[in-house]
C-alpha cells in the first residue's frame, strides 16, 4: 500500500539564490558528524528520491522503507506538488527537501536511516541534501551519489569493498566505495548523526547485487511511478 500525498510549498520557502545560501549557512552548523549512527543491518532504512516534469513544473519524491536485514519493502509512501526553486547548482536541495519532507511524513512507522541519492558533506558548501534533511528531521541520514560531484579521487582496487578517499584539496569529504567487482564506484558521504565508515558500511549492506543502494532502486521507481500518475491525471483533468 503506498501513500500518496500532495505537497504545498512552506511559507517563507526561500526564492532567491541569496536567500537559500543564507538558510544553508544557518543550517550547516547543526549538522551532527560525532554519532556513529544505527548498525548496518538493522532496524529500517529508507530510501528517498525525487522525479521531475518540468513542462509541468512538478517534483514528486518517494519514500521507501526495507527492513534492513532482509531488505523487503515495509512501508512506502510519495509526495507530488509545485516545483518550489529554481535549479542552480548546489542548491538543488532546495527545489527536493518540501517534496521529500512530505513523503517521509506520511509514512506509516519511523523510517530508521534514511539514504539520500545525492551528497552530504560532499558538496561544494559541505551541505548537501543529505545534512539539510537530517537537520530538519534530526534523522541519520546519508547521501550516496552517482559521480563525485566537483571531488577528485583515485580509483579504489577493483574488489567490492574497495574505497579511496574523496578530496576537497587535503580535506575528506567522502569516499568513493566500489559496490560491484570492476564495476564504477558509488560516492559516499555523511549527512547527520553518522560516521563515514558506518555510511560505507550501509552502503554495502544495502548493494548485495546492483551498483546503487536497493533503497535508492526502490525510492526511484516509486517517485518516477507517482509522477507517471500525476501527469496523467493532470492530463485527464485538462482534458
Amino acid at each position: 500500500m503506498v501513500t500518496m500525498t500532495t505537497v504545498r510549498v512552506p511559507a517563507g520557502w526561500p526564492v532567491t539564490e541569496e536567500q537559500a545560501r543564507a538558510v544553508q549557512d544557518e543550517l550547516r552548523g547543526r549538522v551532527v558528524l560525532d554519532e556513529p549512527g544505527p548498525p548496518p543491518g538493522t532496524g529500517r532504512v529508507t530510501g528517498v528520491d525525487v522525479a521531475y516534469d518540468d513542462a509541468r513544473n512538478l517534483v514528486a519524491a518517494a519514500a521507501v522503507v526495507l527492513d534492513a536485514a532482509t531488505l523487503e519493502v515495509v512501508a512506502e509512501a510519495t509526495a507530488v506538488g509545485p516545483v518550489p526553486f529554481p535549479y542552480v547548482p548546489g542548491l538543488l536541495a532546495f527545489r527536493e527537501i518540501p517534496a521529500v519532507l512530505a513523503a517521509l511524513e506520511a509514512l506509516p512507522c519511523p523510517p530508521g536511516l534514511v539514504v539520500c541519492d545525492g551528497y552530504g558533506l560532499a558538496h561544494p558548501r559541505r551541505f548537501g541534501l543529505a545534512g539539510h534533511l537530517g537537520v530538519l528531521t534530526g534523522l541519520p541520514t546519508i547521501g550516496v551519489a552517482k559521480n563525485p560531484f566537483t571531488f577528485v579521487y583515485d580509483d579504489p582496487d577493483p574488489a567490492r569493498g574497495s574505497v579511496s578517499p574523496l578530496l576537497a584539496g587535503t580535506e575528506e569529504v567522502g569516499r568513493a566505495l566500489r559496490t560491484r567487482d570492476a564495476v564504477k564506484p558509488v560516492f559516499v558521504s555523511v549527512g547527520h548523526r553518522v560516521s563515514l565508515d558506518n555510511a560505507c558500511a550501509h552502503t554495502l549492506a544495502l548493494t548485495p547485487r546492483y551498483r546503487l543502494p536497493e533503497t535508492t532502486r526502490r525510492a526511484d521507481a516509486s517517485c518516477r511511478r507517482a509522477l507517471r500518475d500525476a501527469t496523467t491525471d493532470h492530463s485527464a483533468a485538462s482534458g
